[in-house]
């Protein structure tokens, strides 16, 4: 077994009310950052898994998030990198 070491990004899907993200966009033009057009704010994730191999691992923390680590109904998600630790 290799230990990995798996990043994963969850954000709002699109269409979906993010209060949070508006209200730190709210905030930026606020503090004069008159460019910014919208904000989403997410989580990132980092898993550390055993497995035989980087395409289990993927695969392992890929069902993880769809059981437990992201809310299917209003979030997406991204396996962002996988490395061996």
């Amino acid at each position: 077994m290799t230990r990995y070491r798996v990043s994963v990004e969850i954000k709002p899907r699109e269409g979906i009310l993010d209060p949070q993200g508006k209200a730190v966009g709210d905030a930026l033009h606020t503090l004069g950052f008159a460019g910014v057009q919208d904000v989403h704010v997410g989580r990132y994730v980092v898993v550390d898994t055993d497995s035989p191999n980087e395409n289990n691992a993927r695969e392992s923390v890929h069902a993880m998030c769809k059981k437990l680590l992201a809310n299917p109904v209003i979030e997406d998600f991204a396996i962002t990198r996988v490395e061996t630790l």
